[in-house]
């Protein structure tokens, strides 16, 4: 039997006996469909976990000094302790990584806490991020200028009260008006706004632009930390290829300052972007390795059904068997077409399977805020289990048909 020949039949069949084909279909679409949507959804969050949160949170090619990691997944109380007895960064800290880190990089230093901002026209903003930081901080943390300007250098060092808005403040605060000029109150300190920053979104529906940024040596290190502390000390290097080398430099340098002997561990942390989102990293390997596997479970119960439903289709059509052994159809070819039959419906369900998941990626890409990628690599996975699951599962009932005797098969009622 021709192939084509057998896929002319087996389109006739299906036609035939529509009911018994969309039950046919319906696990095979199912898990085909399941398959997509969560490998699209895992590969999209993976690239936006990787991509967007490192250089909207933490910055491209920077390593971040702080009292302690900013990710822990194996704390306990013991770990935890430690943690509560390291000493506190300072000013001093990030003085001495400046003069002494001999790879270009730039130093810059930030605090934080949340408040509420108040501006001259009675408006208020809450769930401010308050960030208190050195001139630095903006090229480092990719903060760009929409209006008005960053604060100097000679600012900083003064401690002159101006202020950078978060695109979000500033229009909740100022809506149509320009703010650059206005005063803001931050815990009660006075502010004069000069700039204000590029909008940039949100990470997993939390917002990028509700925060406001003023000189760490200004009022607001009052409601920061105590004098002299700082929350981190963020390194960014000219070249990003030696990343790794100023992060073994500045941990010299800070092993040096706290007097550490060498079986001592560091009673602080440096975190590039990747050691931050390693958790990610556990993760998104399990997510890659456990849930497409569960997804080709409902792929099997699709298979099973097939299966069952073409031994009812074999019983159906034994006198059509019978009739073809009897004009001389041989083995294979009663095996080829049964087999053909299950492949294409195994086939057909992943492709509306693929079209499904593919639509359905994109509507949960639309909700969660970041895109989907429906690689070639996962639709051919799709389609490959699809027809794998039609062999499988068919073969069973094409052999059944195949080995019929036509004499009882004629008989059969």
């Amino acid at each position: 039997m021709q192939v084509w020949e057998g896929v002319i039949l087996a389109m006739q069949q299906l036609r035939s006996e529509k009911l018994k084909s969309f039950f046919s279909l319906i696990g095979v679409i199912l898990g085909v469909m399941f398959l997509i949507v969560v490998v699209t959804i895992i590969e999209g969050l993976d690239r936006y976990v990787r991509e967007e949160v490192t250089s909207q949170v933490f910055g491209v090619s920077t390593v971040t000094l702080r009292r302690w990691p900013e990710v822990d997944i194996n704390s306990d109380e013991e770990r935890w302790r430690r943690r509560m007895r390291a000493p506190r960064l300072r000013y001093e800290d990030a003085e001495a990584i400046r003069a002494r880190l001999t790879i270009p990089a730039r130093i810059a230093i930030q605090s934080s806490s949340g408040g509420t901002a108040v501006a001259d026209n009675g408006r208020t903003a809450t769930g401010v991020q308050l960030i208190g930081a050195s001139p630095e901080v903006f090229p480092v943390r990719n903060l760009k200028i929409d209006r008005g300007r960053a604060f100097t250098e000679q600012e900083a060092t003064a401690g002159t009260p101006v202020l950078v808005l978060g695109f979000e403040t500033s229009e909740v605060l100022f809506e149509d008006l320009d703010p650059i000029g206005h005063t803001v109150r931050l815990r009660g300190f006075p502010y004069r706004v000069i700039g204000v920053l590029e909008e940039r979104g949100s990470l997993f529906g939390m917002s990028l632009d509700n925060f406001a940024v003023a000189p760490h040596q200004s009022p607001i290190q009052a409601v920061l930390n105590p004098p002299g502390i700082v929350d981190e000390v963020i390194i960014q290097t000219v070249n990003p290829d030696r990343l790794l080398e100023a992060q073994m430099e500045a941990e010299g340098i800070m092993r040096t300052r706290r007097l550490l002997r060498p079986s001592e561990a560091n009673n602080f942390a440096l975190e590039t972007a990747d050691d931050a989102i390693s958790f990610w990293d556990n993760i998104s390997r399990i997510l890659f390795t456990a849930l497409p596997g569960l997804v080709a479970i409902s792929l099997v119960v699709g298979g099973i059904v097939i299966m069952n439903i073409m031994l009812v289709s074999v019983m159906e059509r034994t006198r059509e068997i019978g009739i073809r052994k009897a004009i001389g159809a041989k083995k294979k070819e009663i095996l080829e077409q049964f087999l053909i039959e299950s492949v294409l419906i195994s086939f057909l369900g992943g492709g509306v399977g693929v079209l499904l998941g593919i639509a359905i990626s994109e509507m949960v890409s639309n909700i969660g805020g970041w895109d989907t990628i429906v690689s070639t690599q996962s639709i051919l996975l799709a389609f490959g289990f699809s027809v794998g699951i039609g062999i499988f599962f068919g073969f069973y009932p094409a052999n059944k048909a195949a080995n019929m005797n036509p004499i009882e098969a004629l008989r059969y009622e």
